[in-house]
């Protein structure tokens, strides 16, 4: 995530520098605790959310937990992240819905914290999780906010209750009451409050938000804020604590290349949990805020649980079985190939997704670097395909690649590139299908794994390799000149039993003979 950048790549060096100590020192846990103090306060976190933060990281690593620990470093990190569990507001806490219906989630805030958007993103999440919501549009203040607002709810396929046009028309303490008699008669359950903000706190600002609360009597009220405002977010979250008080907070642009530290101060300050995050421009990039997952991400240690859910909602399971299928049975097409990469496209920013990978940030580089424009051009010269050409790969020749790039607006090195990485791919899926290992690209055959070009030998006995390389390279000479045939039965010094070909091979008696000498 772009707003941790920083951080995280402090966070990470001062740990990877503890990792060649086997005993901490106290000299130790003051340079890595100096480090982190100083990450955070680069980060723009509260003063006295990192004095508290790293005097109970210093407490806890000086104690016998870690030193008796088996590997201090890894005890140390451990420690960090859960402080920073808690500063992030420790458990996830949920909307909290009304037991009789509407529920009233009322949004505060500064202007330009991005409220009507997010009205927009927490309706189309409610609307998903099985909820009739409603948007209202109590801005009346900022010029063309009810547009906006009609715009946004338009989008995200829900309802807008907008009777005054705005731009300084209307009374928004009668706007909002309305709404919930609207709601109430039209069967919404939820009620989404959007308020008018200012470029600054001023007590006017506070008065009206205080009187629309009053007048709806909210069963939520978030307060969202910009997560790039910095050390303002103190000053302002307190200044909306008193004024109108919230019962959680929401973070806005959390993709943006600040610093971030809001999302480490408002928690710990007004002991009020963060929610939600927004994390894109898109009404999708809407998530629950999980202080655990977080923490892990600031770490580099992953967040893999949220990729998941990702995966699961923007995956078919059906499909996904019948892609399967067709990858089993060699008949996966480039239209399966076309089908696989929407739903990928589907589950957000690709970006994103592998930055939630554990040890993400040592691809920092690869990230920045990777196109996600890249997908929208392979899409684009599949679709620029006959039916018959995705059925069959093998007809493109050079005339119809041609046909393709120009229909694509891409290269026909473009166009061959595609065509070969699909063929591998199959292979390897096929190959992973059957149960084999595939061969990676510049990497041999794994030992030990099916899939490889060596089969097992007969009987599944193996062949031990002789040392004396004279010996190894007669036995090899014995071999080829012999054909294979099935191994008689014999003893342990290499006698075979007696047979037409081999007349001087000791007999049965004489093998018996051998073994009572020998005191068997």
């Amino acid at each position: 995530m772009a707003q941790f950048g920083s951080l995280s790549d402090r966070l990470t060096e001062t740990f990877r520098n503890l990792r060649s100590k086997g005993r901490l020192s106290p000299s130790d846990v003051d340079g890595t605790v100096r480090e982190i103090r100083r990450a955070l306060l680069d980060a723009d976190v509260a003063l006295e959310v990192v004095k508290s933060f790293t005097a109970s990281i210093r407490e806890r690593a000086l104690s016998d937990e870690v030193n008796k620990a088996l590997n201090p470093a890894q005890q140390v990190v451990q420690i960090v992240n859960e402080e920073l569990v808690g500063i992030l507001g420790g458990q996830q806490r949920r909307l909290e819905f009304a037991k009789r219906p509407p529920t009233v989630i009322m949004l505060a805030g500064l202007q330009g914290a991005g409220k009507t958007t997010l009205a927009g993103k927490l309706g189309k999440w409610l609307k998903k999780d099985g909820h009739t919501p409603m948007l209202v549009a109590a801005d009346l203040q900022r010029p063309n906010a009810v547009q906006q607002l009609q715009v946004v709810g338009e989008q995200a396929g829900v309802h807008v209750f907008a009777p005054e046009p705005g731009n300084g028309v209307g009374d928004p303490v009668k706007v909002a009451k309305n709404a919930i008699k609207a709601a109430v008669d039209q069967q919404y359950d939820t009620v989404i409050v959007d308020t008018a903000g200012r470029l600054g706190v001023d007590a006017e600002l506070m008065k009206q938000a205080a009187n629309i609360r009053k007048a709806v009597d909210p069963d939520e009220v978030l307060f969202v804020i910009d997560a790039m405002i910095g050390q303002d977010a103190v000053a302002t979250a307190r200044a909306f604590q008193d004024g109108v008080d919230f019962t959680g907070v929401v973070l806005s642009k959390l993709d943006g290349d600040a610093r971030g530290g809001a999302a480490l101060s408002v928690a710990s300050i007004t002991g009020r949990p963060i929610m939600f995050a927004s994390t894109g421009e898109g009404l999708d990039d809407f998530e629950p805020f999980h202080p655990d997952r977080m923490a892990s991400r600031i770490l580099d240690l992953g967040d893999i649980l949220s990729l998941i859910e990702q995966a699961q909602q923007a995956f078919d399971e059906e499909e996904a079985r019948a892609v399967a299928e067709k990858i089993a049975s060699d008949s996966f097409t480039l239209d399966d190939f076309l089908g696989q990469m929407q739903q990928l496209r589907k589950a957000g920013s690709i970006k994103g997704m592998l930055g939630m990978l554990p040890g993400a940030k040592g691809m920092r580089e690869a990230l920045d670097n990777f196109d996600e424009g890249e997908i929208v051009r392979t899409e684009a010269i599949i679709q620029s395909m006959t039916k018959q050409e995705r059925q069959l790969p093998k007809l493109l020749n050079g005339s119809r690649r041609l046909r393709i790039a120009k229909g694509s607006g891409t290269t026909v090195t473009e166009v061959n590139a595609l065509v070969n990485r699909f063929e591998q791919a199959a292979k390897m899926m096929k190959t992973v299908a059957r149960g084999g290992v595939p061969q990676m690209p510049g990497m041999g055959p794994i030992p030990g794994m099916h899939g490889g070009k060596k089969k097992q030998q007969q009987g599944g006995a193996k062949k031990k390799k002789v040392g004396n390389p004279a010996k190894r390279a007669a036995l090899a000479s014995g071999a080829a000149a012999q054909p294979q045939q099935q191994a008689p039965q014999g003893s342990g010094f290499g006698f075979g039993g007696a047979n037409a070909k081999n007349p001087k091979a000791p007999t049965e008696e004489e093998m018996q003979s051998l073994q009572k000498f020998l005191g068997r």
